[in-house]
């Protein structure tokens, strides 16, 4: 006999497309095998005298998709947050991602970051590690333990880079090569090519990373014009080339698996024509870009390109975990890009929860949305009412973006199954 359905019920948030929130109120959800049957105001009749698990006023909405974190930043939160973007890496950064050479170091940092991002409710991720390969091994194996969805990828320096923090393009190569192929075939976990940015990768690296991506069909993670001093120093270096998503592009990166780009601050028009041809994620990391003081994505000008958007926390950048807040954040920052840019439109709520749920799903498949077929990723949140005060479902959704917490998550179900972050945590380090 097989599983039965379970039923949730609950006011329901989804967000179909960018703009757009549906919202039903005292709706009715069914999972059976951790997947959607089904989402109604009214059970149907088929699931009558069927149990229900009733969520009174709290809302259901999609987990959260972080698609840029650097895991091996997580001790660096809140840290040398007035630094710029070179200072913090060669003061912060890099001294403290040499520390991942020693194996034991990663077995404690790494358990941490899982547990944090469950507590705040992202269950799907692309995460930067380090160059080093047993501790890149380790957290693969951390990331399928937690039943987490994600990209992961050891990351490559072969060039100015500390000298504490730098690989041949050699070892680079065959260690990149090494990882993707045994640790390729999962459904939930998968490697991806993490070449940290174009900067710290000789052309001779970026050239065989990309004959990996090929044969090996995988995509690439990597960040994009995300200042100024950046894209200057990346044309200095290349070229050839005439932008950095040009080196991608004719390299070969972009047609093996999802190409993430990280902050796309300063696109050209050439690059603006690669993410569109290619289909290509960005991803705007609201706080970090305001920590290391990059820039503003122009978030409304790549929707109009019909370029894909997502949202990311860039620990250690970025100083928080919460996806939700990153969503808040995003509205904030697009008024004050047309505050100083009057041509440029802001956005609305309703757009960045798109960006914190399906936009950033959409790269692992069916999540960040609830409706039939899709995997029943989600959240209960409550307790963010004023006592005497009324709100709108939406409003209290809003309200939990930009002043909820942890606290306010009552529920996290992960494929259907209901997680503890604590449980995950405990299990990562036995």
């Amino acid at each position: 006999m097989g599983k039965r359905s379970e039923i949730y019920r609950g006011n329901i948030v989804t967000s179909p497309a960018m703009g757009e929130l549906t919202c039903l109120e005292h709706g009715f959800i069914a999972v059976k095998d951790g997947v959607i049957e089904g989402v109604w105001q009214q059970l149907p009749a088929g699931y009558a005298g069927a149990e229900v698990t009733d969520f009174g006023d709290g809302i259901i909405i999609p987990a959260f998709s972080d698609l840029h974190i650097h895991a091996s930043q997580y001790t660096e939160r809140g840290v040398g947050m007035d630094s710029l973007l070179f200072d913090w890496l060669n003061n912060y950064t890099f001294p403290q991602e040499a520390g991942f050479r020693d194996i034991t170091y990663a077995e404690t940092i790494y358990p941490q970051v899982i547990r944090e991002l469950l507590r705040h409710g992202t269950m799907h991720a692309s995460f930067f590690t380090t160059i080093h390969y047993d501790a890149c091994d380790l957290f693969f194996w951390m990331l399928e333990e937690s039943g987490m969805y994600a990209y992961t990828g050891k990351v490559n320096m072969d060039m100015n880079s500390p000298d504490f923090l730098v690989e041949t393009t050699e070892e680079s190569l065959r260690e990149t090569d090494r990882f993707i192929a045994e640790h390729s075939g999962g459904e939930r976990v998968k490697p991806i090519l993490t070449p940290r940015f174009a900067p710290t990768c000789s052309e001779a690296l970026l050239k065989g990373l990309a004959e990996i991506g090929k044969r090996r069909h995988v995509g690439l993670q990597t960040h994009l014009v995300e200042s100024r001093a950046e894209s200057d120093w990346t044309k200095e270096l290349f070229p050839a080339y005439r932008t950095d998503g040009d080196i991608y592009e004719r390299l070969g990166f972009l047609e093996n698996g999802p190409a993430i780009f990280a902050h796309v601050i300063f696109p050209e028009d050439v690059d603006i024509g690669i993410l569109k041809k290619y289909g290509c994620m960005t991803v705007h990391c609201p706080d970090a870009t305001t920590n290391i003081t990059a820039g503003i994505m122009p978030v409304s000008s790549l929707k109009a390109d019909g370029i894909g958007i997502s949202l990311g926390s860039d620990i250690g950048g970025g100083h928080g975990a919460g996806i939700y807040r990153q969503a808040g954040r995003a509205v904030q920052l697009s008024k004050m890009k047309e505050f100083y840019e009057p041509e440029y439109r802001r956005i609305k709520f309703a757009d960045a929860f798109y960006l914190a749920t399906a936009g950033g799903g959409s790269v692992f498949g069916d999540v960040g949305q609830l409706k039939e077929g899709f995997r029943f990723n989600a959240l209960v949140i409550g307790g963010m009412e004023d006592k005497g005060a009324a709100h709108t479902v939406p409003e209290l959704l809003e309200r939990f973006c930009y002043i909820g917490d942890d606290r306010n998550i009552l529920r996290r179900y992960l494929d259907g199954v209901l997680t503890d972050p604590d449980e995950v945590y405990a299990r990562l380090v036995r």
